[in-house]
C-alpha cells in the first residue's frame, strides 16, 4: 500500500536565535489522515518548529510546501487561512465568554454584518455531531472542565477549517478518561481525513495514538519510524542518543511516622482549590503520591505543608511535633525539603548565580557563613561539588541559573533541596517540562531519599510518574481526599474515578 500524498511538506527548515541553532536543516513529511507524533527532549527545537509550521516564526532556510506547492507563513492567521490550526497547552480562551462566543470570536469569513447566533449554533452542532465533540455551547467557558476547554479549542480550530491540527502537550492537565476520549476524538479526526501532529513526553501515549514518530535531537532529525517498527526504548534512544536505565527501586520497609496531617483546612476566596478536612500521613522509607487534575487542592496542600500558608484549622506534626505554627524557615531547618512546581517564578533567583542559588534559606549554615559574613570560597566549592554530584550542565558555578537548560535549573533546585539530607521532602511536579535523562535522574533522586529513610510527598500531574513512584498514591478532588490505595492495587481507570469523586456522588444524588 503507497504511503498518502504530504499534505504538509518541511524541506531544510533552519532556524537560528544569535549563535544557537534552534532547528537545523530539518526535512520530514506530515501525510494526510495520520496522527504524526514530535518527540524530543527539551531544547530539542520542537516548540521552534512547531511555532514555524504554524506561522509564529519564520524560517532562516528552507521552505514549506502546502500540498505540494510552496508557501510562506507570516502569521498564524496564513496558517489557519491555509487549514492549519493549533491547540496550545495554555488554551486560548476568555472565560467569561461562552463556549459559542469563544469558538466563533474573531472569526467572520462570510464578512456578515449582523450576529447570528441559530446560524453559529447550527454550525458548531453539526462538527459536534460530525466528529462526536460534545460541550455545551451556552454555559461560560469558566465553568468547564479542563478536558471540555481542550474540545472548544479543538472545535474553535475545526470550526476554521482546520485540515492539519497541531496538538502541544495535550494530556498534561487531563485525567487518564479524559486522555481516552482525546484520543478517541483523535481517531475520529484521522478517520475523516484530518492531520495530527502530536507534541508529547509522555512515550507510552506516543505508542498508543501515533502512526508514525519523528524524533529531533540537537535541532536536527534523530530518527523516524512507524509505531509498529518502534518501543518506547527505541524512541527514547532517538531522542537521547543512549538507553534509559529506568528508575532502580528497591524493596523498603515501612518505618515511624515522620509527617502527620489532621483535618488540613484552607478556606480560599473563591473556595477552588481550598483545602477541605485532608488527613494522612508520611512513613520513613516511602513516597505518597498526590493525583488528581491540577486545580483541585494539590498546591494550597504544599504550600500549607511548607509553612507559605496559613491553614484555617487542622494540624501538621513532623515526628511527632506540632509545626503548624511553624515558619518556612524554621521547617527547612527542622528537616524538610521543597521543590516547588515553578521553578523559574518559585524555585530560583534566575539572575544570581548557580552558587548563591543553592545555598538560598540555607546560607546560615556554619560551613558556609559566620557572624554574618560568607564564606564564599566555602560556597564555590559547595556549588561546584553539587554540580558534579547531579549531573549540571554548566561552564562553572558562577553561570547565572537564567543561561541554564531548564532540565539543568530544576537540577539545580533538586541538589539544594536534597543535598542536606531532609526528612521529609514536598515534591511538587518534580520533572515538569524536563527532558527524559533530567527526569529520570531526578526521579531516582527522589527514590534515594526513600531508599535512605527519608519520605517524599509527590505531587504530580502525570500519572506514570505517580504509578512509577509512589507507595501508596493518595487522590485529591475539589479540596478533598477523594481516596487511597497502595500502588499495587492501583490502575489508570481506578484513579481516574478517583478524581472525579463528587461528580459521581452528585450524579447519584440527582439519580
Amino acid at each position: 500500500m503507497m504511503p498518502a500524498a504530504c499534505e504538509l511538506e518541511l524541506k531544510g527548515i533552519t532556524k537560528r536565535f544569535g549563535n544557537t541553532v534552534a532547528n537545523d536543516n530539518v526535512s520530514f513529511c506530515i501525510r494526510k489522515g495520520e496522527v504524526i507524533a514530535l518527540v524530543g527532549e527539551n531544547g530539542a527545537g520542537k516548540s521552534t518548529l512547531m511555532n514555524i509550521m504554524y506561522g509564529m516564526l519564520q524560517p532562516d532556510e528552507g521552505q514549506i510546501l502546502y500540498r505540494g506547492k510552496p508557501i510562506t507563513l507570516r502569521s498564524p492567521s496564513n496558517a489557519i487561512a491555509l487549514g492549519i490550526g493549533m491547540v496550545h497547552q495554555h488554551f486560548m480562551l476568555s472565560p467569561s465568554l461562552t463556549v459559542a462566543e469563544n469558538i466563533v470570536l474573531g472569526y467572520n469569513p462570510g464578512k456578515e454584518f449582523f450576529w447570528n447566533p441559530s446560524k453559529f449554533d447550527q454550525e458548531i452542532a453539526k462538527l459536534q455531531e460530525e466528529f462526536d465533540i460534545q460541550v455545551p455551547l451556552h454555559v461560560p467557558v469558566s465553568e468547564l472542565s479542563v478536558g471540555k476547554m481542550q474540545r472548544v479549542e479543538i472545535i474553535k480550530a475545526l470550526y476554521r477549517k482546520a485540515e492539519i491540527l497541531i496538538l502541544d502537550e495535550p494530556t498534561a492537565v487531563l485525567t487518564p478518561q479524559e486522555a481516552s476520549e482525546l484520543f478517541n476524538t483523535i481517531r475520529k479526526l484521522t478517520a475523516n481525513g484530518k492531520t495530527v501532529v502530536f507534541i508529547s513526553h509522555k512515550l507510552r501515549e506516543i505508542m498508543e495514538i501515533a502512526d508514525r514518530i519523528v524524533a529531533l535531537r540537537g535541532g536536527k532529525i534523530a530518527g523516524s519510524a512507524m509505531r509498529e517498527d518502534v518501543t518506547i526504548r527505541d524512541i527514547a534512544r532517538m531522542m537521547i542518543g543512549a538507553d534509559i536505565k529506568g528508575i532502580q527501586k528497591g524493596q523498603q520497609e515501612k518505618g515511624e511516622v515522620l509527617l502527620q496531617v489532621k483535618d488540613l483546612c484552607y478556606d480560599s476566596e473563591t473556595r477552588q482549590g481550598a483545602l477541605d478536612h485532608v488527613s494522612f500521613e508520611l512513613h520513613a522509607g516511602e513516597i505518597l503520591g498526590v493525583a488528581g487534575v491540577e486545580g483541585n487542592g494539590q498546591t494550597e496542600l504544599a504550600e500549607a505543608l511548607i509553612g507559605v500558608l496559613k491553614p484555617s484549622s487542622g494540624t501538621i506534626l513532623m515526628r511527632g511535633r506540632d509545626i503548624t505554627k511553624d515558619t518556612v524557615t524554621q521547617r527547612l531547618h527542622g528537616g524538610m525539603a521543597h521543590i516547588p512546581q515553578d521553578r523559574m517564578t518559585e524555585g530560583l533567583a534566575l539572575n544570581l548565580s548557580i552558587a548563591k542559588n543553592v545555598i538560598t534559606g540555607r546560607h546560615n549554615r556554619k560551613e558556609i557563613s559566620e557572624h554574618g559574613i560568607m564564606k564564599w570560597n566555602n560556597v564555590n566549592a559547595y556549588a561546584k561539588e553539587l554540580i558534579g554530584q547531579y549531573s549540571i550542565k554548566a561552564n562553572s558555578e558562577q553561570d547565572t541559573c537564567g543561561s541554564l537548560s531548564g532540565g539543568n535549573m530544576q537540577k539545580i533546585v533538586v541538589a539544594r533541596e536534597l543535598s542536606a539530607e531532609p526528612d521529609v521532602v514536598i515534591a511538587c511536579q518534580p520533572t515538569r517540562g524536563v527532558d527524559i535523562g533530567s527526569s529520570e535522574y531526578i526521579r531516582q533522586s527522589l527514590e534515594n531519599v526513600r531508599a535512605n529513610g527519608g519520605t517524599v510527598l509527590l505531587i504530580s500531574a502525570d500519572l506514570d510518574e505517580i504509578m512509577d513512584l509512589s507507595d501508596r498514591i493518595m487522590v485529591m478532588y475539589n479540596g478533598r481526599k477523594s481516596g487511597e490505595v497502595n500502588r499495587a492495587d492501583a490502575n489508570e481507570t481506578l484513579l481516574g474515578e478517583m478524581m472525579f469523586a463528587d461528580s459521581r456522588e452528585d450524579q447519584h444524588e440527582e439519580e
